[in-house]
């Protein structure tokens, strides 16, 4: 998962809360918040799994979100 994938993954499952839940939400496992591990070079996969794992996400949101829709 890219950078850019995990951002679109956390504004398509977070919508208006995206914001808090980059910045405000400390996950456990990683002890910081997501945009804090983030810069701190933390594999943007292991923030969205924790990301999960702390706001009960489904399984079906776990594998291949903020992927682009093929194009025609």
């Amino acid at each position: 998962m890219r950078r850019s994938e995990f951002l679109r993954a956390v504004d398509q499952h977070f919508g208006a809360r995206s914001t808090w839940v980059l910045d405000d939400l400390v996950l456990p496992g990683i002890d910081r918040t997501a945009s804090a591990a983030l810069d701190a070079g933390v594999p943007p996969r292991d923030i969205w799994l924790a990301l999960c794992d702390e706001t009960d996400q489904p399984e079906s949101a776990r594998y291949g979100v903020g992927l682009r829709e093929p194009k025609s």
